[in-house]
């Protein structure tokens, strides 16, 4: 998952509203969004490592994570990122409490970003540049492969879109999707410098990137009332963005 917005309390009739796009190497193989058998989560699943990038758990709980880029990505033997999402979803531990005491012990792993969020609460916890985690304000947050609301081009445009939505009381998320489907590339001097070139910085600057060997794999919704009552909608796409199918699942309020 490499682009996220959410809105924490800021509509009328979802407490939480989180858009995202995750962008992975095509060849990577991954099971789309399902109820799992082994547990309590509804998301993607990516079948080298076994976990998620983004995910919906009981009474509303939400999980997701980004990685962070610094340079070119270099081999790594440590757990991995997407264990994260799964460890909370499938758990009991408020998301504010799960948050500080994961970053107590974030360094084991790769640089991530991750957004925790449950009834009581939404929190962020990172690891790069250092460890940290807090609380996350009621209001509008993007992140994509830097810090937490780091103003990258495509971060915030998809911010602003969330934000606009979210404070009409919108209800058809068609403006979502189109945000999500974005494909401008970000003018060079707007672009975030983060080790990897000018050239791969222009091809990474989309929201949507459509390329035949990496892009984004997944566009996916997720919206949680403030009952409890939610549902995951995810959008497939394979080499050169073409479409590939989509699944919505939906919880009852507990």
């Amino acid at each position: 998952m490499c682009l996220v917005a959410l809105a924490w309390k800021t509509h009328p009739r979802w407490r939480l509203v989180v858009a995202g796009n995750r962008d992975e190497l095509h060849a990577r193989p991954t099971a789309p969004l399902a109820a799992w058998d082994d547990a309590p989560v509804l998301a993607g699943r990516d079948l080298r490592s076994g976990g998620t990038w983004m995910g919906l758990g009981p009474a509303g709980r939400v999980a997701v994570v980004t990685n962070v880029r610094d340079g070119l990505a270099q081999p790594f033997d440590g757990p991995s990122r997407g264990a994260l999402p799964v460890g909370f979803l499938g758990g009991a531990d408020p998301a504010t409490a799960h948050a500080a005491e994961l970053a107590d012990r974030a360094a084991r792993y790769a640089p991530f970003n991750l957004v925790l969020a449950d009834a009581g609460g939404c929190a962020y916890v990172g690891n790069h540049p250092g460890s940290g985690a807090h609380a996350i304000a009621p209001g509008v947050h993007g992140l994509s492969n830097g810090a937490f609301d780091a103003p990258w081009p495509k971060t915030r445009r998809l911010r602003d879109a969330l934000r606009e939505w979210a404070l009409a009381g919108g209800d058809d998320p068609q403006p979502l999707w189109d945000a999500l489907a974005d494909e401008r590339i970000a003018a060079d001097d707007a672009l975030p410098d983060t080790g990897v070139g000018l050239d791969l910085e222009r091809r990474l600057s989309p929201a949507f990137i459509r390329q035949r060997e990496y892009g984004t794999r997944a566009s996916t919704l997720i919206l949680v009332g403030h009952d409890g009552g939610a549902r995951i909608h995810e959008r497939r796409f394979g080499p050169e963005g073409v479409y590939e199918g989509e699944t919505v699942l939906e919880l009852l309020p507990p």
